[in-house]
């Protein structure tokens, strides 16, 4: 016989040999496998070539294993069953990962969409983890691997491996105090000589977003007051003491302040003849590509239809535009 091989036998042929051994006979062990007998019996003469010796007596009727055909039933065995094992423990993890999830989205979202994700998820986890807070700190979470699903306003862009969904976009509104006429010329600047300008923290993305886009559409509104949340933004607003831009979401995160102030869209004030340019805030669901299997995709889904329904509720509530909070449609787009 030729020189063994160096490579290790093929998995269908250590099978082939644990059938023709425990069924003592090569057209029963095809029965089992459901293969032919011709099928069953190359793998037999494959393994002989490739070990270099007999595995089967055939001076004999019907033939038996030779000492080395017991040797190689036994380790293709226990071959084949770490070979499960390896299957199975794969399939384990992978449940496991699965099974104990971590969702990382901006307040906002959490207080208005939050409640009927996390309903719409049961079932289809068994543990939920639900973090919310500023969106650069929850982009560096889902970036050192502390978050598994990350929901919020900054598009991963280009990264490497991750997988972005979009979920939804709602247009700032300008909010102001229950019973402001609009000034005249209807501008921000015009407004903000006779009301402050109360803006969110340029630590956060949103006020970042805001404060962009009055550098570039009206630089000369003076803006001096901040702040890290809605509440207190719109209670100041309630009682006269300034106006300022927010979003839909926002809104209904604080709507027992927000049916106490005047909304108005963007659109109903003018600059150089023309309504201002829309700004919008934009939703993404970002995982990384190939875990937690089709839980990303279920994900959005469960957003979208939340969204729907909060649409129902929140635009008539607060008199907003139906182009003010609109679901995207889906479209995933793999990065890097």
């Amino acid at each position: 016989m030729k020189q063994p091989s160096a490579s290790p036998p093929a998995w269908d042929q250590l099978a082939s040999w644990i059938a023709v051994v425990e069924t003592a006979s090569v057209s029963a062990a095809a029965r089992r496998l459901g293969l032919s007998q011709a099928g069953v019996s190359q793998h037999v003469r494959q393994l002989e070539v490739r070990l270099a010796c007999e595995l089967l007596d055939r001076s004999t009727r019907p033939a038996h294993p030779t000492a080395s055909g017991r040797r190689l039933y036994d380790h293709a065995l226990e071959l084949l069953q770490r070979a499960r094992e390896m299957d199975e423990g794969v399939r384990s993890l992978s449940r496991s990962a699965r099974s104990a999830v971590r969702l990382g989205c901006v307040d906002s979202f959490a207080a208005t969409l939050g409640p009927q994700l996390v309903r719409g998820l049961f079932g289809r986890v068994q543990r939920l983890q639900l973090l919310s807070g500023l969106m650069p700190d929850l982009y560096q979470r889902f970036a050192e691997r502390q978050l598994d699903l990350l929901i919020g306003t900054q598009d991963p862009g280009a990264a490497p491996g991750i997988d972005t969904l979009p979920l939804l976009t709602e247009r700032y509104v300008v909010v102001l105090p229950p019973g402001q006429a609009l000034p005249t010329p209807r501008t921000l600047q015009a407004l903000g000589a006779s009301l402050p300008f109360l803006g969110y923290s340029t630590r956060s993305l949103i006020g970042g977003q805001i404060d962009a886009y009055l550098r570039r559409h009206d630089p000369a509104l003076e803006r001096r007051y901040e702040f890290d949340a809605t509440d207190p933004l719109l209670s100041l607003v309630a009682a006269g003491l300034g106006f300022g831009l927010t979003t839909p979401l926002c809104l209904w995160q604080s709507r027992h302040h927000a049916q106490a102030v005047q909304i108005v869209p963007l659109s109903a004030f003018r600059r150089n003849g023309a309504p201002y340019p829309l700004l919008e805030r934009r939703f993404w669901l970002a995982s990384r590509s190939g875990e937690l299997g089709g839980l990303a995709a279920e994900t959005a889904t469960l957003v979208r239809v939340a969204v729907r329904d909060l649409r129902r509720q929140l635009l008539p509530t607060l008199k907003l535009e139906a182009s003010a909070l609109s679901a995207n449609a889906e479209s995933r787009r793999h990065a890097g």
